[in-house]
């Protein structure tokens, strides 16, 4: 494969048998792909008892004025976006916002910004229209994405904003195999080769 951006965009849907266990059922969107390796957040798995409220508090960001951010917000959960840098948030979010330098654009869509910048402006009511939170991310050394793939570790498909921003985190897998237009049912854990 030649280098470039291959998978940006992508949804990486984990096949089952997953090997990693920390993989298992996961839905990864691709935020940078290129020869150096890949970066992705898994955006189907909520880190345990935690709340985007929960890190505006340990963060010290929210607002000491009214408005007071809304409830649904607050209440928003944050994700395992990898075990990479776990204590690292990142936000993955509709292109409507940039935060200078900081925002990195990975479709015409879709951008994720990693400073504490964006977290303080979505506790004002100042940030993206729709937007994921993550803690750590998912990562890659050259080639070896590329590997897992070809050994039917993954399937991959167009990410659909829908699935990303728009269903419950959970229910993402399910609408990810459909999009491809697999039952998961019909899904086996043994890979064939001809």
């Amino acid at each position: 494969m030649s280098g470039g951006s291959f998978l940006d965009g992508q949804l990486l849907i984990a096949m089952p048998g997953m090997s990693d266990p920390r993989f298992d059922r996961s839905v990864i969107y691709m935020c940078a792909h290129s020869e150096q390796g890949a970066m992705g957040l898994i955006i189907n798995k909520a880190a345990p008892m935690m709340r985007f409220g929960d890190l505006l508090a340990q963060l010290d960001l929210l607002p000491d004025r009214s408005p007071e951010p809304p409830p649904d917000l607050l209440a928003m959960p944050v994700l395992y976006g990898g075990p990479v840098e776990q204590e690292r948030g990142f936000v993955l979010h509709s292109s409507d916002y940039q935060s200078g330098e900081t925002s990195l654009t990975v479709s015409k869509t879709v951008a994720i910004t990693a400073t504490v910048d964006i977290l303080r402006d979505m506790a004002r009511g100042k940030g993206p229209q729709r937007a994921i939170l993550a803690l750590g991310y998912s990562g890659w050394a050259p080639g070896q994405i590329e590997d897992e793939i070809q050994r039917n570790g993954w399937l991959t498909c167009e990410a659909d904003d829908e699935i990303v921003f728009g269903l419950d985190f959970d229910a993402r897998y399910l609408a990810a195999l459909r999009k491809l237009g697999i039952d998961p049912a019909m899904l086996s854990s043994d890979s064939g080769h001809a």
